[in-house]
């Protein structure tokens, strides 16, 4: 019975209203059809519905064409209508996401990408809009295309392009993410708390290219922080509280965290850096789990030394380990979000790796790269939108009212 199936589509195009939709389903209720798929798009007040219904051969889908064009008469519509077969209407397997993020977003890369993903034989089902501010983030679903092979050409076409382009299995294992971990110095906050310590001490120059030679994982990290650490000896502990509030947040933290708690996501800092910041950052974030190095202080001043394990890069990595196991989630349900070489092993042992704003070894290694100035922006990578954040701003601003 089932392969004597056939399908018809029917496309409605033109200015939206209320009651589009009920009048088309209540005009198809009158058939014997059965509703294989739907989708509806409104942009800037024009609506596009369509609609993938099946019939057998008691339908006289002759009637069917014929209701369905007095509607479209009725509302001031045009209509579309394609028959074919129900086993052809059936989508591929293999659903990605690509999620395509940009300042200003051209046709250009639009083409590219799309270029891209029809040379490796994959069809785009779906195209949203997830942003348009602080950047333009649209969203494909894709289907039929390897993961693995696909993420690598769109990284070659991304660069080209200069837009930032994540791909990401569809299904319940993208929505499934519940812990975030993220590094602090230019991942968190905004530039390297070590080289303002430095510069009290007069340091600064000669710390800031250590860290970047560090960063680049061009020099053993515990070897380079030692070195920088020992620069700092003498520094009265009251810098400490200055740097503290001297630092800023990168701009969209305050929101990611926002955004992710309300969806009871738990989020962790690990840092090279140390603790007398980073304890203060946490507590202000409302950051549930966190780990740093720890600066030696004898009366009253840095000795130059620090104290206890050295959170590293493999530290990092054990550290990402440690909070999943104590927040109850598989790794693979886990984000990691870093800028540099120490993060490396971190972002290759979460479920999803995201260079952010990052040296090349680690925008290279990553599942992605973000390479704009927004950490908000990583909302979207999960499938949240920039409406959907703005509405739960509202609605938790109305409940304070």
């Amino acid at each position: 019975m089932n392969a004597k199936k056939r399908t018809l589509l029917i496309t409605l195009t033109g200015r939206d209203r209320p009651g589009v939709t009920s009048r088309l389903f209540t005009t198809l209720s009158a058939f014997p059809v059965t509703v294989a798929d739907v989708e509806q798009v409104v942009i800037r007040g024009r609506l596009v519905l369509g609609v993938l219904v099946s019939y057998g051969s008691d339908t006289d889908v002759g009637k069917v064409l014929a209701a369905t064009e007095e509607i479209a008469t009725d509302l001031g519509m045009e209509l579309e209508l394609a028959t074919g077969s129900e086993r052809g209407a059936r989508r591929r397997h293999g659903r990605l996401h690509v999620t395509i993020l940009g300042r200003a977003l051209r046709p250009a890369a639009l083409a590219g990408i799309a270029g891209r993903i029809a040379a490796h034989g994959a069809n785009i089902d779906r195209i949203e809009r997830l942003a348009d501010q602080p950047v333009t983030c649209i969203e494909l679903h894709v289907s039929g295309a390897d993961p693995d092979g696909l993420r690598t050409a769109l990284a070659a076409e991304a660069a080209e392009l200069q837009v930032d382009v994540a791909v990401q299995r569809g299904g319940l294992a993208r929505r499934a993410k519940r812990l975030i971990v993220m590094d602090v110095d230019s991942t968190l906050i905004q530039g390297e708390v070590i080289e303002l310590l430095a510069e009290h001490a007069g340091r600064g120059a000669q710390v800031a290219a250590i860290t970047e030679a560090a960063m680049r994982g061009d020099l053993d990290f515990e070897g380079s922080l030692r070195e920088r650490v020992a620069m700092l000896e003498g520094l009265d502990e009251g810098v400490l509280e200055a740097v503290r509030h001297s630092v800023e947040f990168s701009p969209g933290v305050r929101t990611l965290v926002r955004t992710l708690k309300r969806l009871d996501y738990k989020f962790a800092i690990v840092s090279g850096g140390f603790t007398q910041i980073t304890d203060a950052l946490a507590a202000d974030l409302g950051i549930d789990y966190a780990a740093a190095n720890v600066l030696e202080i004898k009366d009253g001043r840095l000795t130059g030394r620090l104290v206890g394990p050295i959170i590293d890069r493999p530290g990092k990595a054990a550290a990402l380990e440690r909070f999943a196991a104590e927040a109850g989630v598989p790794l693979s349900q886990t984000v990691a979000i870093g800028d540099g070489a120490n993060d490396l092993d971190m972002i290759a042992a979460a479920g999803l790796g995201i260079a952010y704003n990052a040296k090349p070894a680690v925008r290279q290694a990553a599942d992605t790269a973000v390479n704009v100035p927004y950490m908000d922006t990583i909302a979207f990578l999960l499938g949240i939108s920039r409406e959907e954040i703005e509405a739960a701003d509202a609605e938790d601003a109305e409940i304070i009212r």
